[in-house]
C-alpha cells in the first residue's frame, strides 16, 4: 500500500541569481525542491498514477512533442530500435514507416505526441518483454553509453522538474528572460492531475535519494539553464544545505523520519 503523500502547499525556499554566462537571463530556482532527497524510483517501489499499472511509471498517456526539432531527434533513435529493445516494435511500424505518433489536443490545439498502446506510451516495456519494464528509448540510451536525455522526448527526461520562462520588463527599461526551475508536482498535469492514483514527487517513498536532487539531476539541469547557471545553482545550494535548510520538503522530512 502507498505511503500518504504530502500536502502540496507548504513553505518554500527560492533563490534568484543571474547567469554567468549571460546577465540579461535569470534563474529563479525552488531551494526546497532542488535540495531535497527526491529520487526517481521506477521498478524500485513506483506505484504507478495508474492503479495497477506500476510497470508503467507515469509514461500512461504518451508524450507531447516540445516541437518539431524534439520529434526529429527522438525520431533518429527510434528508427535504431530493434524488437528486443522494443515491445512495441511491430505496432510502432507500417510496412518499413515508422507509426509511433499520434495527435493530441492541448489547450493550444493538436501537437504530435507518442501513441498510446494498452493503456500507456508505445515505447513503455511492460513485464511480460524480455528485455524488461521500462522506456525503450531509454534503455537504448543506457545500453550505447548515452543520456538519456539524448534519446527521450524533452517532456519526458524533463519530468519531474518544471521549466517555465518569462521575458519581464524592468521599471529603468532593461529587459531579462527569468526561468523558473521547480517541482512538477500533481498541478502540473492540470485538473487531471489530483486524480491520479499515486503520484511521485509528494511521496516519502521517493524521497530516499543517496544525494540531494541538484546533484542527482545534474545533466538534466544543465541541459536546462546552461553549464555555468548550473554550476551557480549547485555552489548555492551546497552552501544552502551547509548552513542548513529551513523549509524542508516535507516528503523528504517523512522519509527521513522513517529511517
Amino acid at each position: 500500500m502507498a505511503q500518504r503523500e504530502v500536502s502540496l502547499d507548504f513553505a518554500r525556499e527560492w533563490i534568484e541569481f543571474p547567469d554567468p554566462a549571460d546577465d540579461s537571463h535569470w534563474i529563479r530556482a525552488d531551494l526546497t525542491w532542488l535540495c531535497s532527497r527526491w529520487t526517481c524510483i521506477f521498478g524500485k517501489g513506483c506505484h504507478g498514477t495508474i492503479k495497477g499499472q506500476a510497470d508503467t511509471g507515469c509514461c500512461n498517456h504518451g508524450a507531447y512533442f516540445s516541437d518539431k526539432a524534439d520529434k526529429k531527434r527522438v525520431t533518429r533513435f527510434v528508427e535504431q530500435l530493434t524488437r528486443e529493445d522494443w515491445q512495441f516494435y511491430d505496432e510502432g511500424h507500417r510496412g518499413d514507416k515508422l507509426k509511433f505518433t499520434m495527435k493530441g489536443e492541448e489547450e493550444d490545439g493538436l501537437r504530435s505526441k507518442t501513441r498510446v498502446i494498452n493503456d500507456a506510451c508505445i515505447f513503455a516495456n511492460r513485464e511480460d518483454h524480455p528485455g524488461g519494464i521500462g522506456c525503450a528509448l531509454h534503455a537504448f540510451a543506457l545500453r550505447n553509453g548515452m543520456n538519456p536525455l539524448e534519446t527521450k522526448p524533452e517532456v519526458c527526461w524533463q519530468l519531474p522538474v518544471r521549466r517555465e520562462e518569462e521575458w519581464i520588463d524592468r521599471p529603468d527599461g532593461t529587459r531579462i528572460l527569468r526561468s523558473t526551475i521547480g517541482e512538477f508536482d500533481r498541478r502540473g498535469w492540470g485538473e487531471g492531475g489530483h486524480d491520479l492514483d499515486w503520484y511521485c514527487t509528494s511521496s516519502p517513498e521517493a524521497h530516499v535519494g543517496g544525494e540531494p536532487m541538484y546533484q542527482s539531476y545534474a545533466p538534466e539541469l544543465t541541459a536546462l539553464i546552461g553549464d555555468k547557471a548550473y554550476d551557480e545553482l549547485a555552489r548555492i545550494c551546497a552552501n544552502r544545505l551547509k548552513l542548513g535548510l529551513v523549509a524542508v520538503h516535507p516528503a523528504t522530512a517523512a522519509a527521513n523520519k522513517k529511517r
